[in-house]
């Protein structure tokens, strides 16, 4: 019905009309962008059959953006650090390049938080990326910009990353759909910083989308051959499904009580599921999610099986220049002359004080292990739990720093290697967006993406922001 060169200029009109506000776009490349549109536009006029490009070119034209984290020919590669505000991507992340080889058409590269470990999309490079729904509020991170410019309507299909709730906060805050998949199938290679060690089994890669239907065509596009390890050529029965519930973490000390709207909306997916497909939602208390932070903090830190210290945060930080010391840029920053952000600054000294207690540590490790095996049991191989994506609805500005281990909801699920699909469900009171999380045990991706699709006609899914 439309050329790809009018849906490509319509969404740059599009992206040059919000993003002065939202400043989730840091880098455009909206030219070769219109170049490529030409191409695929001339290809569908000469080439064979539409169904032969489809299955060769499943994301033909298809304008996407793409976290600045990862490489993109030609973009910049800093994630959002200043001493790598001149390095350029002179190649393609795997993800990347799968996506273009797809057909996919990237118009240009999203916000982070600095080096990907805070949850509010801000650094000295691009400064802040704001909430489409409330520009007084964050969009999550590290993955941010890419929440923000899909939520926005700027882009179709976002390529985030995730280690403790990157991709699944941002998609929270912002209304949209987010895919964190069983760790090990879709390929970590191209970004910065990309997981050494232990880490490598929690770092994960995946689409973001404003509608549930794209996830799956997108994840099987990232994943490549790995895609075969996942059963989403099964058809899945949602009345054979076991659906469990639960409200909240059982009370950390570390973070802030659920609001009553997510719970209320929680409560409202499980009425709806209940009455619809007849099924009887169970509702559990896991005792061991109470530790989640800790349990995360613990396995984050550890040696992984050959012995191998995790990299340190301050390394990172200097990135292959001289050592950071946190204590110092702490007192820089106050005097407004750190290059770092607070965040980045406290993250660096926390972690030295994780590493003080090794007896504790260890015990948390255990405990994680243990709360693995505790939820692959509970979920079966044909379980789902939903839980909060959450325990607050996107916050203002600045505030995350007051209670910065609230992103333990989505963290603790890296840790265990779970499949795990954000779904919004409209907005509240105060016109933010609502959500939840979808837990299925390990490379039973195929069961929370189902579930995904269903809420979304259930609930409506991606609203456009000022609609209401």
């Amino acid at each position: 019905q439309v050329t790809c060169i009018e849906v490509v200029e319509a969404y740059v009109e599009r992206i040059k009309e919000v993003n002065p506000l939202i400043n989730a776009v840091v880098k455009d490349r909206f030219e070769e962008a219109l170049q490529e549109a030409r191409q695929v536009d001339k290809l569908l006029s000469e080439g064979p059959g539409n169904d032969c490009l489809e299955e060769k070119f499943p994301l033909l034209g298809v304008p996407i953006t793409v976290k600045e984290a990862f490489s993109l020919y030609g973009m910049p590669n800093t994630s959002g650090l200043v001493n790598r505000r001149n390095v350029i991507a002179t190649s393609d992340a795997t993800v990347v390049s799968r996506l273009k080889q797809a057909g996919a058409i990237p118009l240009g590269v999203t916000n982070c938080s600095e080096l990907c470990m805070w949850y509010e999309s801000s650094n000295r490079v691009y400064g802040r990326t704001n909430n489409p729904y409330d520009l007084q509020r964050i969009v999550g991170g590290s993955s941010g910009g890419e929440g923000s410019v899909l939520a926005a309507a700027c882009s179709v299909i976002g390529v985030g990353s995730d280690i403790g709730g990157s991709i699944r906060m941002p998609a929270f805050f912002n209304g949209v759909f987010g895919h964190k998949p069983t760790t090990g199938v879709v390929p970590n290679d191209g970004q910065f910083p990309n997981a050494h060690g232990v880490r490598t089994s929690y770092l994960c890669t995946g689409p973001m989308c404003r509608y549930a239907e794209d996830l799956e065509l997108v994840l099987r596009v990232m994943a490549g051959p790995g895609v075969s390890k996942l059963k989403l050529n099964e058809k899945v029965s949602l009345e054979k499904i076991k659906f469990h519930c639960m409200d909240h973490d059982g009370g950390s000390i570390f973070v802030s009580p659920v609001d009553k709207e997510i719970l209320q909306a929680q409560k409202k997916v499980v009425e709806h599921l209940e009455s619809d497909l007849g099924v009887q939602v169970q509702r559990v208390a896991i005792h061991k999610m109470k530790y989640s932070f800790q349990i995360w903090s613990a396995m984050m830190s550890s040696k992984d099986s050959e012995g191998q210290e995790a990299q340190r945060f301050t390394d990172l930080l200097g990135d292959h220049g001289k050592p950071v010391w946190p204590l110092w840029e702490l007192m820089k920053w106050l005097v407004g002359m750190s290059s770092h952000t607070l965040p980045a600054i406290a993250l660096g000294l926390t972690e030295k004080l994780v590493n003080l207690n090794i007896s504790g540590k260890a015990k948390l490790v255990s405990m994680g292990k243990s709360l693995q095996e505790e939820m692959e049991a509970l979920l079966g191989p044909d379980g789902v739990l939903l839980y909060p994506s959450h325990p607050t609805i996107a916050p203002r500005h600045h505030s995350p720093i007051c209670m910065p281990f609230n992103f333990a909801y989505t963290a603790i699920f890296n840790v265990l290697g779970l499949p795990v699909t954000q779904c919004p469900l409209g907005l509240g009171s105060e016109g933010l967006p609502l959500g939840i999380q979808l837990v299925a045990a390990a490379y039973n991706d195929h069961l929370t993406l189902a579930v995904a699709r269903y809420l979304e006609k259930a609930f409506g899914g991606w609203v456009l922001p000022g609609k209401v």
